[in-house]
Parts: C-alpha cells; structure tokens; sequence
C-alpha cells in the first residue's frame, strides 16, 4: 500500500560545512522514532570514517520518518541528505531535483557561507520551497537577529519566520517538524501513468549487489517488476524494494512521490548512473526526466604506490573503489621514474584527497601522488583537436595551434581585514575580478580563475591567508584559450617525467625556479656534480647544481714534487667526467614526494 500523496514532504537539508546538518538529521530521526536512544550514534547518517572526522558529508543518504503532527495526522517525510561540496554538484543537483522542498541551515554565530548560497541557488532553481533555520542559537557569539538580516540580504529569502534551534541540545526540533509538514509542499504524480522514477543515488553493498536510491514521479515500481534504464538503454528484473527508516524495510511497491530503494542484481555501479531515468520495460514512459548528464572527472594525477611491489594490491583496491564510486576513472600509466601506476580522474580536490585516503585508510596502501593537471584542450594545425590530461604527453609545440584551459567562477567570503591579502592571492593566480560587494563584516568577490592555478594549493593558501574565516565555491564557465608551456625538470640532462607540468608562460620562470631549488634540497650529493634544470622545449629557464663529493685523493702524497698531486686531480677530474656520462642519478622517492606535494608556495 503506497502512502497517499498529500500526506508525504520531501526535503533535503542545504548548509555549510560544520553548520550542523547532521545533527540536525539524527535529532530529526531521534524525535520521529527512527531509531531507539540505544541504536543512536553521532552522525547516523555519514557512514564512512572520513565523513565522521571531517564533519562533511560525501555520499547522498535517505531516510523516511513517520510523524504524527500538531493536526493529528500522520505525515511520511523523507529527508535527503545531500554532500554539500561543489565537487559533488551534480548528485545535489539530482537530490535536490527529488525534494519539493528544503531546510536551510545557517549557523547562528558565523552566518551565510558560500557553499550555502550555490546550493541554496540551486534548489531556488528546482522551484523549492525553503524553511530557513538558524541553528546552534544556544551558542555564546550566537546572533540569530543578525543571521537573519543576513539571509535576507544576501540571499533575498524572507526569514522573519526562520525556526530558531540548537540541533545539539535539542531545542525547536518539533517546530522544524511542523515547518516542513506545513511549509513544504506535497509532491504531485499520477498512479495510472507508466512508471517513471528518477535514479538520485547507487552505491555498492557486498551482500545485495548495487543498491539504487529512487524518487519515483509517476506510476509505481513493484518487486518482480522489469524495468528499464533509460539513459544506460539496459533492462533489469527488480528483486527488492523498500526504504530507510534509517534501518533497512521492505516493502511490495514505492507509488508515486515516494523514495526509496530498489536492488536489481546489478554488479557494478557504473551502470547505475545518477540521474538516469528509471522506467517499466513492457510499458515505457515517453521521454526520460530532464537534467541528465555523464559526470565528467575535472582534476586528473598519478597515483603510484611507494612500494613497487604494491602494485596489483593498489590495481584491486581501486578496482573495490570504483564499485562505490562510479564517478572516478583510472587507466594504468608508467613512469620511468615511480615505475607502474594509475592515470586516475576525479571531481575535484575534495574528491582527489577522499580517495587518496580512502586507498591509504582503508587498503593500507602508501601512495605518491603526482602533481594535478586539468584537461586542456589542443587545437592541431592539421584542423583536429584532442584532450590533454597528462602533460607528458603534450604533443610537439610546433604542431600546436592553440590550447584552451579550464576555467571556473570563484565566490569567496572573507572578513573585511583579509581582504587584500586575498585580492592579491587571486591577481597572483592569473584572477579576472568581476565583483566586490559587502554584507555586514564580510566581503564578497567574485573572481573568473585558471582552474589549473587553483587545483594546486589555492584552497590551503586562502585557508591560511584567512586564519581559516574565508569560505570558497566555485563552478565551471568552459575552456578559453591561454598562453600555456610543457615545463619539464631535468636531472643530470634527463627529462624527469613525473615532475612535468603545464604552466603559463609568465609563469614559467618563477615556477621552474622554485622545483630546481626545491629538488637541489631533496636529492642527496653523489661523486659527480649534478645539474637540475628547468626546460621549456629546447630552452632552459632555471638551473642549480648539486655539488659533487669530494674524495681527497691527495691525502696519500707525502712531499714530492707539486706534479705529482696535479696528475691525482687530473685523473679524478677525468673520473668524474666519465662518471657523469653513464653515472644514473638515483632520486629517492621521499624526494618526488616532497616534490610533488609543494604546489608552489611562492
């Protein structure tokens, strides 16, 4: 039995990192009866180590509540608990396409953060309705009149009606309940339509193959049921449908505005793609939801294991990776210097560091990761064009028409005394200003960047420049064409593959510099002296030199004629020669991963 339409809300929870949106989730979970005070952890719903630590949210999860409200009447609500990082942009979008409605969480002490705001945009875009609520109220710095100033100038939202609450202490979470059930529409559908459900999620379970989270719009969807995936052009026989309350329930059908879960005997997530369309098989919906598309990896990097012996060990874990996370690619590459590993594409640096940690955490594996490259586009003199992801397969500059960069608009919020240290960071970093507006004690700037400039250690530098107050988002505006450079470092006169990179011209000098100066402190002095160069092509654009060591060959000559010690020197002068002709230069890998890591801090 499918529960009746206007009795069901669907709503998603938007805020800030550490705004206490998860715990806002598990008070709405305790005080609806999901879970008994026994079963209750903090964060019930971040179910991964990483999500705990960080307080971020990384995989969308759901939850349905039943509440008996102030009416007397009982509503089913199901709460989406969307990622909140831009990197994750595309799944809030599909989250936030499932909901009619939304809480905005803002903290009390700290206000509006940028993150807020791209996804409160978002879900403005989806025709939601949006409930603010001013959260840790109980704070000593907390401002609630303030924070809702700031709401309605910012973001242009009425909150004289925002619920006042502490998520921690427990205060107002009935009348955030009643907000949803009185402000939040009831979602629309039709039972005798041919099904159509919206895909908002997958993940992988070892024990029931690929679960699938849905919001089905119109018709219904049954255990037994064939159905089809519209986009993937597959067909499937449903074996499971059910919902999280938050622990696993099944039921016989999901009808229309209901979310839930389905499985279907599907192994891999990648054909379970977010955002498709689900629908019956036999009888078919006429054209599939609108707002589907492929996700596209943004950041690409090496990874290496330390070990070489490592190798098939780290080939499995991100093959057991991939299950969970269809939106990462990998193909295997080989490094002259680090030996064999994986070409790997991610969403972003958030995305990067996750699975970076997620492989090292949970597979125990001791990884190099190389510098971070974004995809540019080549436009050949021959009229054909391809895309670069790994700058050491740049092809030969004077084949080259012209190559187009990546790039993003960034929104940052600072405190007004940071200001210019941030201004000066994003003219650093090749940066277009567009707009500067104040709210309160804060600045707001809109810049136009390079993203090849900001997936280095843009983030960190505007963390530290800002003692950590600055908030940062950013979105795509496409690919423009920029005057860019293959800069490779040479050690002893031979290209170190690993360490190339594509800069801009201006920058070049300063950046070759830097790694020259920073890979002289790294490599250890051998017999023979050893250049470290810079090079862009033929042309070499920063130079150091690691001196030799020096064996006193002289220290056996006791009197005697001067000659005789200027024949020993010659001789090791001679020796050091053929030496660095055929002597190998051994790098050892603390010294790519100190290398690597740097960005460039200059």
């Amino acid at each position: 039995m499918t529960a009746d339409l206007n009795r069901i809300r669907n709503f998603s929870i938007i805020a800030h990192i550490d705004h206490g949106k998860s715990t806002l989730a598990d008070r709405l979970i305790q005080t609806t009866g999901g879970l008994a005070a026994r079963e209750m952890s903090e964060q019930v719903l971040d179910n991964m180590d990483i999500e705990k630590e960080r307080g971020i949210t990384i995989k969308a999860q759901t939850v349905r509540l039943d509440y008996r409200a102030s009416d007397g009447l009982d509503y089913v609500l199901n709460l989406m608990d969307t990622p909140g990082h831009v990197d994750f942009a595309y799944e809030v979008s599909r989250s936030l396409a499932a909901c009619e409605g939304a809480l905005l969480v803002v903290d009390a002490a700290q206000g509006v953060e940028a993150q807020t705001l791209a996804n409160v945009y978002q879900s403005i875009e989806h025709d939601h309705e949006i409930v603010p609520v001013i959260n840790k109220i109980d704070l000593p710095s907390a401002e609630p009149e303030k924070v809702k100033k700031e709401i309605e100038d910012i973001i242009g939202l009425d909150a004289s009606n925002a619920v006042l609450a502490s998520a921690k202490s427990g205060i107002g979470i009935t009348e955030v309940l009643e907000a949803i059930v009185k402000r939040i529409p009831p979602p629309k559908g039709d039972a005798t339509k041919p099904l159509k459900a919206m895909l908002v999620d997958s993940w992988y379970d070892p024990y029931l193959g690929v679960v699938i989270l849905i919001r089905v719009i119109d018709g219904s969807i049954r255990k037994g049921q064939q159905i089809k995936f519209m986009a993937a052009d597959s067909v499937h026989l449903v074996d499971r449908v059910g919902a999280f309350r938050p622990k696993i329930e099944q039921f016989a059908e999901l009808g229309p505005g209901e979310v839930g879960f389905i499985t279907a005997q599907i192994k891999e997530v990648a054909q379970a793609r977010v955002g498709d369309t689900i629908t019956d098989a036999k009888r078919p919906a006429n054209e599939p939801l609108p707002g589907f598309k492929e996700v596209q990896p943004v950041v690409f990097c090496g990874l290496f294991p330390t070990d070489a012996a490592d190798f098939e060990k780290l080939r499995d874990s991100i093959a057991k990776l991939r299950l969970n996370d269809a939106s990462f690619s990998f193909e295997m590459e080989t490094s002259a210097a680090l030996g064999f590993g994986f070409r790997c594409g991610f969403l972003g640096l958030l995305h990067l560091e996750i699975i970076q940690e997620r492989l090292s955490r949970e597979y125990d594996l001791d990884l190099i990761t190389t510098a971070p490259s974004v995809v540019y586009h080549i436009a050949m003199r021959d009229g054909s064009t391809r895309e670069l992801h790994n700058p050491a397969d740049m092809p030969d500059p004077s084949s080259i028409l012209q190559i187009d960069e990546p790039w993003i608009e960034a929104t940052i919020y600072v405190p007004d005394e940071y200001l210019g240290s941030i201004l000066k960071l994003c003219q650093d970093r090749r940066g277009i200003q567009k707009n500067l507006t104040y709210v309160g004690g804060r600045a707001q700037v809109v810049y136009e960047l390079p993203l090849n400039e900001v997936v280095f250690d843009f983030y960190d530098r505007l963390k530290s420049i800002s003692r950590g107050y600055a908030s940062f988002d950013y979105h795509q505006i496409g690919h423009r064409e920029g005057d860019l450079v293959k800069m490779s470092i040479m050690v002893n006169s031979e290209a170190v593959d690993a360490l190339s990179m594509i800069v801009h011209r201006s920058q070049a000098e300063a950046r070759g510099r830097h790694m020259c100066e920073r890979m002289k402190d790294l490599i250890p002095r051998h017999l023979f002296k050893i250049p470290i160069q810079a090079a862009i092509g033929g042309k070499v654009i920063a130079r150091e030199t690691i001196a030799a060591l020096r064996k006193d060959v002289t220290a056996k000559c006791y009197g005697g004629d001067a000659t005789r010690k200027r024949k020993l020197l010659e001789k090791q002068k001679e020796g050091k020669k053929r030496m660095r002709q055929y002597g190998n230069v051994d790098i050892p890998q603390e010294a790519f991963i100190a290398a690597l890591r740097m960005g460039d801090d200059n």
